[in-house]
């Protein structure tokens, strides 16, 4: 017998919420407005603005690149690479992600814990890149503060999706009322 089980409601579920927020963020900011820069313009220096990302988005990118983070302007291939992921693969997720954790379906384990697997594994060559690599930044510990909640919020999702039912708890076992026999009375 299969026993059944009670969604968690979300306003019980507080780090779920940040999670939520930290996707809402990623994907209205990070995924398709931060990150498409290094693939719409190939080369940094030469900015003809164009419809998308917007303007400020690109100024924002630029800014942020010339004074802590030279591999942004750069655009070593992994660098690319790792913005192609984010605009295919995590922008999509976070869409789905943020209906499945609001709605608490946990169908979205899997896909969480394998996204949560890719940003650390990402995050991982970023700052390695930031402090040792060819485009080391002079300032490794800002940029390393500025990419917490990359490392943080997937370390979270990682504890929290483990289990297998993360959303829901099992349904309390109610006792039904004994008849005929059972309950002291002649069939």
């Amino acid at each position: 017998m299969q026993s059944r089980r009670l969604r968690i409601p979300l306003r019980r579920r507080k780090v779920d919420a940040c999670i939520i927020v930290f996707f809402s963020f990623n994907l209205m900011f990070v995924s398709y407005m931060f990150n498409p820069e290094q693939i719409v313009y190939k080369d940094a220096n030469l900015i003809e603005y164009k419809a998308w990302p917007p303007s400020y988005a690109v100024k924002a990118a630029h800014w942020w690149g010339r004074h802590f983070d030279p591999a942004l302007i750069a655009r070593p291939a992994w660098r690319v690479a790792a913005a192609w992921i984010d605009l295919l693969l995590f922008g999509p997720f976070y869409l789905f992600a943020i209906y499945a954790y609001i709605d608490g379906r946990e169908w979205v384990r899997l896909p969480s814990l394998l996204y949560a697997a890719a940003i650390l594994t990402i995050m991982t060559m970023i700052i390695a890149e930031s402090f040792f690599g060819d485009y080391a930044t002079p300032y490794p510990f800002i940029h390393l503060a500025v990419h917490i909640p990359w490392i943080l919020f997937p370390t979270v999702i990682l504890i929290r999706m483990w289990k297998p039912n993360p959303f829901t708890v099992e349904a309390p076992v109610t006792l039904e009322a004994p008849t005929g026999r059972e309950a002291g009375r002649p069939d």
